[in-house]
């Protein structure tokens, strides 16, 4: 029987309907991405085919530009948008900003990796550390409001480039998703004086709750009550880390073999992963929200990672009422992943 479920974090609905699982659009293809028939300039020893280097994890005895780099951040030559444009708001019936931003490539691995599967416990850990600079370098940027953090692996996930990347983009705006998000994660802090993303973490940690999938130190992963993809997978902590930039190494050690357990067990699962993995970020500035949010933050918000594996297509019943119906209940998804052994 299908179930109509509300995600409270999100403010939203999905439709659990299993008997939807055996569609035609359900069918995973293998696909063969690792065949390279060009140069790739994300290689290492291909530094000069990019951009100058924003910023490199590298030893000290070694050169921007050059060999010898763990993760590499370059501009994206494709920009959505432009740090030298003006940031300038313009008012009226066609309201819009000059296409002010930050869009940056974080090259994640030297090695010509064509999924995350792939990775070492020590990638992973180099990954995040990147990525956290990254974020508190960006935050002292006053212009910028919001910051995405995405990858996107393989074709039916947006992914354009076989190497191993993900994206950063930085906006002068927050999305009225994010903004609602995080106003309504700080009105449940207010009213109640705990985190609802912690709440929402403990009780899916329950066994007897089916979704539970491992843990790692502080933190856990486990399919979402209200999942909204099938297979789709959060990984939170209950203890109090508000964004990225406030996890320590210990938080990162502790989050990157959790991080690739679920990963590699998705892949057992699916056998052609493709995904989107969403980083959560606050909003950036005061004038985003206000004092009170940003202040409260730690307290209030949870920071996140969110897998959405890309095995089914969305049609106009989505597109009309922004209600997506699941095929895969998050209790058997759950189930699946817990007895998967990893390759």
């Amino acid at each position: 029987m299908s179930e109509i479920r509300y995600d409270r974090l999100h403010d939203t609905h999905v439709i659990i309907a299993p008997e939807r699982l055996h569609r035609p659009s359900c069918e995973i293809r293998q696909r063969d991405r690792r065949a390279v028939k060009r140069v790739c300039p994300f290689c290492e020893g291909n530094e000069k085919l990019t951009p100058a280097e924003i910023y490199a994890l590298r030893p000290k005895d070694s050169y921007a530009n050059e060999k010898g780099w763990k993760t590499r951040v370059v501009p994206n030559l494709f920009k959505a948008v432009q740090i030298e444009a003006q940031h300038k708001h313009h008012f009226g019936m066609f309201e819009h900003w000059e296409g002010f931003g930050a869009h940056e490539i974080l090259i994640d691995t030297p090695e010509h990796f064509t999924s995350m599967t792939e990775w070492s416990e020590q990638h992973v850990i180099n990954w995040l550390s990147t990525l956290r600079q990254r974020a508190n370098d960006l935050r002292g940027d006053t212009r910028l409001a919001s910051l995405s953090l995405f990858k996107n692996e393989g074709a039916e996930a947006g992914g354009t480039q076989p190497h191993s990347h993900t994206q950063i983009i930085g906006l002068p705006i927050i999305s009225k998703a994010k903004k609602d998000e995080y106003e309504r994660v700080y009105e449940h802090f207010k009213h109640n004086n705990n985190s609802l993303i912690a709440l929402l973490v403990e009780e899916e940690s329950k066994p007897e709750n089916n979704r539970f999938i491992a843990s790692s130190g502080d933190f856990s992963a486990f399919c979402p009550y209200a999942s909204s993809h099938p297979f789709e997978i959060m990984i939170s902590s209950q203890k109090a880390l508000g964004e990225i930039t406030s996890l320590s190494d210990n938080s990162i050690k502790e989050l990157a073999p959790l991080l690739l357990n679920v990963l590699k067990k998705l892949k057992t699962q699916l056998n052609c992963l493709e995904f989107n993995l969403l980083l959560s970020t606050p909003p950036l500035q005061e004038s985003s929200l206000g004092h009170e949010l940003l202040a409260s933050l730690h307290q209030s918000s949870r920071f996140y990672i969110r897998i959405i594996p890309r095995i089914y297509k969305y049609g106009g019943f989505e597109e009309d009422t922004g209600i997506i119906i699941n095929p895969v209940a998050p209790e058997l998804a759950a189930k699946l992943l817990r007895e998967s052994e990893n390759d």
